[in-house]
């Protein structure tokens, strides 16, 4: 198995949920700007507070469900459909077995 820190795309900070959030936030106003809009025009269009806009693009904290329409009125929503993918089926067979199989609710203990 090839080491994934062989792959010059890769940092450390691609594992480290701050660092994470930083870029997050930072592609957020970056996006922001390019829409032309201030934080309290965006703070209007999104209903998120005022606050915690600025809490995110300064200290990288935010709610999921603030993030969430922070990146709808911003029309950037779609990234977050593609983040736990479903798996892709490849034959209708696949579909069938599928249904016929107990979702699990619950993970085993231990």
């Amino acid at each position: 198995m090839d080491n994934i820190l062989d792959n010059k795309n890769v940092s450390l900070d691609d594992f480290n949920p701050h660092a994470i959030a930083g870029k997050l936030a930072t592609r957020m106003k970056k996006l922001r700007l390019s829409q032309n809009l201030t934080q309290e025009s965006l703070s209007r269009k999104s209903g998120v507070s005022l606050g915690s806009l600025k809490r995110f693009e300064n200290k990288h904290k935010i709610s999921l469900e603030h993030l969430l329409q922070l990146a709808l009125a911003l029309n950037a929503l779609n990234a977050f459909h593609d983040l736990f993918p479903e798996k892709d089926y490849t034959s209708i067979d696949e579909i069938i077995s599928n249904s016929k199989s107990k979702h699990r609710k619950r993970a085993r203990n231990g």
